[in-house]
């Protein structure tokens, strides 16, 4: 489902993925690791069609994430580490994602509800002023209600307690069937019960990939 062929970014003379081929297919559970500066953003930008490589190409489905991005996000689901800073509130945000992403917004309720999220009470507030774990669930019960065959979470419990990270996972576990999963993380024993693969990158390359 997401093809990586001898993939290198440079950033002015730094090289922040260098030469990176692998393969993300269809029930693959994948935890990306390795330390601040290894290139696992750049890897996921690049997925995502945000920058342009300097060689090499990405795949997603087939398609170039640059010059089909559109229909390539169609099918992709982001939770970034850092939620970004949405002034909507709640109410305007979901309708904005309905109609962008023909999502169904009794769907983000549900799953909202089950990260113990009370939309209804927050209905009108600005997404902007939320606390980090309110945040961070919307974005999950977002990210479960596009039903996409590839969901990539950057450090996505950060901002969760334990209880919400214990939600999250059940979730997860529920939906995880013909999907590719991709969880960039410091933290593999958050996500070890999740994954089947880990994949650790190192100054720019894969320097290990396991399969349990």
């Amino acid at each position: 489902m997401i093809t990586i062929s001898n993939l290198t970014k440079k950033f002015g003379s730094h090289i922040s993925l260098d030469n990176v081929s692998c393969r993300f297919n269809k029930n693959d559970s994948i935890a990306l690791m390795g330390a601040n500066g290894a290139g696992k953003t750049t890897l996921i930008r690049s997925i995502l069609g945000y920058y342009h490589p300097d060689s090499g190409d990405v795949l997603v489905n087939g398609l170039n994430p640059i010059s089909d991005r559109v229909k390539v996000l169609q099918n992709i689901s982001f939770v970034p580490q850092l939620p970004p800073p949405i002034k909507l509130n709640i109410d305007e945000l979901m309708q904005y994602v309905c109609m962008s992403t023909d999502i169904d917004k009794e769907l983000i309720e549900h799953y909202a509800n089950e990260m113990k999220l009370d939309i209804k009470s927050n209905l009108y507030k600005s997404f902007f002023k939320l606390s980090g774990g309110m945040k961070q669930k919307l974005l999950i019960a977002i990210s479960l209600a596009k039903k996409s065959s590839i969901i990539i979470y950057d450090e996505p419990t950060a901002n969760l307690d334990p209880k919400a990270r214990d939600d999250f996972y059940k979730l997860l576990k529920k939906n995880e069937d013909e999907k590719v999963l991709l969880f960039v993380t410091h933290r593999l024993e958050e996500v070890q019960e999740l994954v089947n693969r880990q994949i650790y990158m190192d100054l720019g390359k894969v320097v290990s990939d396991e399969r349990f």
